[in-house]
């Protein structure tokens, strides 16, 4: 399997959803995001966590292509946030176990 930082690194996206998303980012809540979109329970590991987002977002993206009626660039946009705070808190406990 693909390292998930690099698949992340290898998405395209629009540029108004990207530009959204990097403005949200900053108001990232690790708990209440995931739970909204992965559901309640206990929370993944980051790595895990973005696999999950990621599936999440390639369904959103899929709908998004095929102008599906029940497609919502807001809730698209909030998983994109999700998936680039984990990204940078994976990308943290990286370094760390590194340094």
């Amino acid at each position: 399997m693909n390292d998930i930082l690099t698949t992340l690194d290898r998405l395209r996206r629009p540029p108004l959803l990207i530009r959204a998303a990097r403005i949200g980012a900053s108001e990232y809540r690790r708990a209440p995001h995931l739970r909204r979109h992965l559901g309640y329970g206990a929370l993944p590991r980051n790595a895990q966590a973005l696999v999950q987002l990621v599936e999440v977002e390639a369904e959103l993206e899929h709908d998004r292509k095929k102008r599906a009626a029940g497609y919502s660039a807001a809730r698209h946009v909030d998983v994109l946030i999700a998936m680039m705070g984990e990204a940078r808190l994976l990308r943290a406990t990286r370094l760390e176990s590194v340094g």
